[in-house]
């Protein structure tokens, strides 16, 4: 029977979590029936050298305290701030600005990803994304599920890549991460963008999760890609219900025992606007921060997030008071 492994994570005395600024002394050992508390010690030495092993840097960027990645959509239709950056020159504004107020990485779509959304053809999403690379100075990432796109992006400055699909829509993809070197985000979904949130259902949300993560990053492997270089993120919001989110989040630091840097991006969500009773998207920033916090209090490297400026201060003194 398989066995998991969730560190439980602390401040104080303990062994390193993933090198980060957290501890732990204490695991979940979970099966598909059932789970109990044991000593860290207890745990396989492969689990614990995966769950201690400082992460790797991204593009240069240590992962030895939070970072924050903050989105720019050049799309018309993105769920919170679609339409909004649809010239070149609004979106390098915005992407500055973002860089300004604190953002470590700056994550440029060309294609949404809300639920229902349309795909949109190589050419154009292109057309959208590159451009906006090309005129910043800053650590990039292109988040997309298209090689071609990301090919692209690499070759007017991005330095890593962020796919959605996490390498199932588009197998060069894995491919194109291992020739270039660029480190790769592989995000869990189930299905693709127009159909995920028809009724999605899961065995055991958390551990679906994790093996479908574990399956990425050995396709990923198999394609020459170091899993150094590879990201996981749970995918908050894709082909998840409201209960299936919360499991995650509660349970997001079972995703250390994978032996990869973590990516939460769940900024502004349907979810947090459900529980918050917050109907509009701009308007879930108090949410989103509390969500974001959360995941730093399990260990998550980066947060993906839209409010960079209100999630750097939350950071700020988050840090100071623990």
């Amino acid at each position: 029977m398989k066995r998991y492994y969730r560190p439980i994570a602390l401040h104080g005395s303990g062994l390193p979590l993933a090198g980060g600024w957290l501890n732990f002394r204490e695991l979940e050992e979970i099966t598909r029936d059932g789970s109990r508390i044991i000593a860290a010690d207890a745990a396989p030495s492969h689990v614990l050298e995966a769950l201690t092993s400082p992460r790797a840097d991204v593009a240069g960027l240590s992962l030895d305290a939070p970072r924050i990645m903050g989105i720019v959509n050049t799309t018309p239709d993105s769920f919170s701030d679609g339409g909004r950056l649809t010239t070149t020159e609004t979106a390098i504004a915005h992407a500055q600005a973002l860089a300004a107020q604190g953002a470590h990485i700056l994550d440029i779509g060309g294609e949404s990803t809300r639920p229902g959304a349309d795909f949109v053809e190589i050419e154009e999403e292109v057309a959208r994304t590159v451009p906006v690379i090309e005129g910043l100075n800053a650590l990039v990432s292109i988040d997309t599920r298209k090689a071609a796109v990301a090919e692209a992006a690499l070759g007017a400055g991005a330095a890593m890549l962020n796919d959605v699909s996490g390498l199932l829509f588009d197998p060069v993809m894995a491919l194109l991460a291992a020739r270039s070197g660029a480190p790769i985000c592989v995000m869990h979904s189930k299905g693709d963008p127009k159909t995920m949130q028809q009724d999605p259902r899961y065995e055991n949300v958390l551990l679906d999760v994790y093996d479908a993560l574990e399956a990425q990053i050995t396709m990923a492997e198999a394609a020459g890609v170091a899993r150094s270089q590879i990201i996981v993120d749970p995918g908050i919001g894709f082909g998840k219900t409201l209960e299936h989110n919360l499991t995650l989040l509660k349970g997001l630091s079972l995703l250390h025992s994978l032996g990869c840097a973590i990516l939460l991006g769940a900024s502004r969500k349907r979810f947090i606007g459900t529980i918050s009773e917050v109907d509009e998207a701009d308007q879930r920033v108090a949410g989103s921060l509390a969500v974001a916090l959360a995941g730093v209090a399990q260990g998550v490297q980066i947060l993906r997030v839209h409010d960079v400026e209100e999630t750097r201060q939350a950071l700020a003194l988050w840090q100071a008071s623990t």
